[in-house]
């Protein structure tokens, strides 16, 4: 079976990976190259090193939609394409190219948390399980057919980065296990309930800043689920103040305003008053500094009692 991949970040290169060690893969399509956070070195996708370090043609169009792009495609004749975490919206002359359809991996339990950041969100909402959807694709935005899904549970030590890690090792599993049923013959296709569907936008800066009015939880939930990226922020006489970390405190204080540093706690750090307790500091990034526990903020006396935060 030939199969073309499309994806770009970390989270595809387990599934490209998977698929490489079992298929002929024809050919990789990636986002184009960006300079790094310095702009001088071009930085290569990780679906691009991966393909470049096993001799897997690459291909980085600016647009799906050109003739020039479709031609290629129908030139490269694949009889299926994965699509990981790619980037582009793939439109309907491509989608009809392949026999055997064209699949993507959504790091959501489809239909809840359509379109981005959708391991962001289940965290953010506090949701106790998340995971993989793989499924069909269809012209409207991650409303396809469901062949598999994968799923785990939620921890309060999850962030992030360490349910992004997880979902990514699911998801090769389960597009495995799809692209085997397909080859069969043999892959359902579960209709989504569209009517219990919600979406995920992308974020905006506004997005990420705290409103300290939310109970202690909310806040618990968004910081870690913007832990590292895209990383939730407050701000003290016009300087960002990342935050990277916040323990329930499960204390409330008469005392002081929402968002105010209202005490301190030796070796963890201040607490921040919020809608109904308080929440600990516990990783703090002050702007232009480095990323600092609670218990250093609180002894380099960066921020003290009475500080408040808007």
């Amino acid at each position: 079976m030939r199969i073309l991949f499309m994806g770009t970040p970390d989270f595809a290169v387990p599934c490209f990976d998977i698929l490489n060690k079992e298929y002929d893969i024809i050919g990789a399509f990636t986002k184009v190259d960006k300079p790094n956070m310095r702009g001088k070195k071009i930085k290569y996708t990780p679906v691009k090193e991966y393909a470049l370090a096993n001799n897997i043609p690459v291909y980085q169009p600016n647009s799906l939609k050109t003739e020039e792009t479709y031609n290629l495609i129908k030139d490269l004749n694949p009889d299926l394409i994965v699509v990981v975490a790619y980037g582009k919206i793939i439109p309907k002359e491509i989608i009809e190219l392949p026999k055997l359809g064209i699949i993507n991996v959504h790091s959501s339990l489809l239909p809840k948390y359509r379109g981005a950041a959708p391991i962001n969100a289940a965290l953010i909402h506090g949701e106790e399980k998340t995971g993989v959807s793989i499924m069909y694709i269809a012209e409207e935005l991650d409303a396809g057919d469901v062949i598999l899904t994968g799923e785990t549970e939620i921890t309060d030590e999850d962030t992030f980065l360490t349910l992004h890690d997880r979902l990514m090792e699911i998801g090769a599993e389960k597009l495995l296990e799809a692209v085997k049923l397909i080859e069969k013959g043999e892959a359902p296709r579960t209709v989504q309930n569209h009517s219990e569907a919600t979406f995920v936008k992308p974020f905006r800066k506004e997005d990420c800043k705290i409103n300290w009015n939310l109970t202690e939880r909310e806040i618990f939930n968004m910081v870690r689920g913007m832990n590292p990226f895209p990383s939730a922020y407050t701000m003290l006489d016009d300087k960002i103040f990342k935050i990277y970390g916040v323990k329930e405190n499960f204390k409330k204080y008469e005392d002081g305003e929402v968002g105010e540093i209202v005490d301190t706690i030796k070796g963890k750090g201040v607490v921040v008053k919020t809608g109904n307790g308080s929440v600990i500091l516990t990783e703090v990034k002050p702007e232009n500094k480095k990323l600092l526990s609670g218990a250093d903020i609180l002894n380099g006396n960066i921020l003290k009692k009475g500080d408040k935060f808007n």
